[in-house]
């Protein structure tokens, strides 16, 4: 119970588990527990009603979930998890859910078929011009002032659960004020929620009170602004003059890639306290750091941190064989277990790494073009000098892309010198979906070309712009 504590019960089937845990209290004489609960079983009735069965073992099937351990408490208890995080991410993009007061009010409206009705008749003429693809919508009321603003993976799916009969207080209160609903298509999801961001910090419509919060990724951090770096997990990154590698979607992969390079590559591991004693430790005797608390050779040292900037960018060639020959020397001074452990690492590292680099350069420095593939068309953005520019990007009237890949292309530099704070969200959003939709993009170095003709080239860029659909909307917001 102490381990529980305040957090809110999930579970497939709830009233079942709650019922073995009353029991088990009631023996003990203990009162019974009064945290909130949250029963997938309730919500898979509402999202998924097509599936014959709400079984955890058919949800599972249908959503193409790996379940271990069937039927085994902690088999079933990861399962359940990962299906909630797929049900939240459904009611966050269908149903507009932001918080875990919405999350739990939504389990509790009633089931069944849900009916869908449009009174107003502007916006029911509205409604039939939404096709089923990405874009932003907009809301705005009889003063033809925009109220709310939002994003859509599939425009006409989101803007009708706004007037479903089992919408959700804050999606009601927005189809009750609304007397317009206005729409711009996106080639892919990703420039609908850039878009979105851009479009609410211009507007300031007053029902979009909530900030959007992206998934937690984490990253490797090089501490450039200590002479000898080190590395080091991050939950975020910032433009403050080190550099990251990543996004890793779980902690795990970036902590098992710094275990890797710190077994294959010489750099500290102290902290900076044991650094300034300048006292040489066992990891100088074993091969794993140059000592840089006594030797003070930058050049070495340097030498050691590229091989691991190749490392982390994808090439780990080097770092295989480091560990072959240090697998040979335990196994040749008949130490096995050592060299067991770093064979396991070998296997991991092969056959992990191509799937978690997303990114070959440090991301507060990487210069790519991105291609996304969308439904019907594709996206291409820039990043370059921490900057993110769009291919016939709305809301912006000028063509930065154009201009930011002609004056790379020419030698121009520090064009957008200034790095503000919607840099550093716009890359945020652009990374967080990338994670979760890496087979639909493609990346392309722009140091690998000479010229953005080149580059456009091996894109496929011009043969995307001849087959490329202008989607036209009776709106011209911008």
């Amino acid at each position: 119970l102490d381990f529980i504590g305040d957090s809110i019960l999930v579970a497939h089937n709830l009233s079942f588990d709650l019922g073995f845990l009353k029991n088990e209290l009631e023996l003990s004489e203990r009162e019974m527990i009064a945290n909130q609960a949250l029963c997938t079983l309730k919500l898979a009735r509402k999202l998924y009603p097509e599936f014959p069965s709400k079984s955890l073992g058919n949800l599972t099937r249908q959503l193409k979930i790996r379940h271990k351990n069937v039927h085994r408490a902690l088999g079933d208890a990861n399962v359940t998890a990962k299906l909630l995080v797929k049900m939240i991410k459904r009611l966050r993009d269908d149903f507009g859910l932001d918080t875990i007061e919405e999350l739990l009010a939504f389990q509790g409206i009633a089931g069944g078929k849900k009916s869908f009705r449009i009174i107003k008749k502007k916006i029911a003429n509205d409604f039939e011009t939404l096709p089923n693809l990405p874009g932003v919508y907009f809301y705005k009321n009889s003063n033809d002032e925009i109220i709310y603003i939002g994003k859509a993976k599939d425009l006409r799916t989101r803007v009708k659960n706004y007037f479903s009969s089992n919408a959700i207080r804050k999606t009601k209160r927005i189809a009750n004020a609304a007397s317009r609903l206005e729409h711009r298509v996106t080639p892919t999801e990703l420039t609908a929620l850039i878009a979105e961001a851009d479009l609410i910090k211009k507007h300031k419509p007053p029902l979009n009170t909530l900030l959007k919060k992206y998934s937690q990724n984490y990253f490797i951090k090089v501490r450039l602004e200590h002479d000898f770096p080190d590395l080091s997990i991050s939950n975020g990154f910032d433009f403050d003059g080190n550099d990251y590698f990543g996004p890793y979607n779980n902690r795990d992969t970036a902590k098992f890639l710094i275990e890797i390079a710190s077994k294959s590559f010489e750099l500290r591991e102290c902290a900076d306290k044991e650094f300034n004693k300048s006292k040489i430790c066992y990891l100088y005797d074993i091969q794993r750091c140059t000592a840089p608390c006594s030797n003070s050779d930058e050049n070495i040292y340097k030498s050691e941190l590229l091989k691991v900037y190749e490392f982390l960018s994808g090439k780990n060639q080097e770092a295989v064989n480091r560990l072959i020959n240090k697998m040979k020397e335990f196994s040749k001074n008949q130490k096995y277990e050592e060299a067991a452990s770093i064979r396991d690492s070998i296997n991991l590292l092969l056959n992990q790494l191509d799937r978690t680099s997303i990114l070959a350069e440090p991301i507060n420095s990487c210069e790519i073009m991105l291609v996304v593939d969308g439904p019907e068309s594709k996206d291409h953005l820039l990043i370059i000098q921490s900057k993110v520019f769009i291919k016939d990007y709305f809301p912006i009237e000028s063509d930065l892309f154009a201009m930011a890949l002609d004056d790379y292309y020419s030698g121009t530099i520090h064009l957008f010198p200034n790095i503000e704070k919607k840099d550093l969200e716009q890359i945020k959003i652009t990374l967080s979906w990338l994670v979760k939709n890496r087979n639909k993009i493609s990346v392309y170095y722009l140091k690998d070309f000479n010229s953005k003709e080149e580059l456009f080239e091996h894109a496929g860029f011009y043969k995307n712009q001849k087959t490329r659909k202008t989607k036209i909307t009776h709106t011209q917001l911008s």
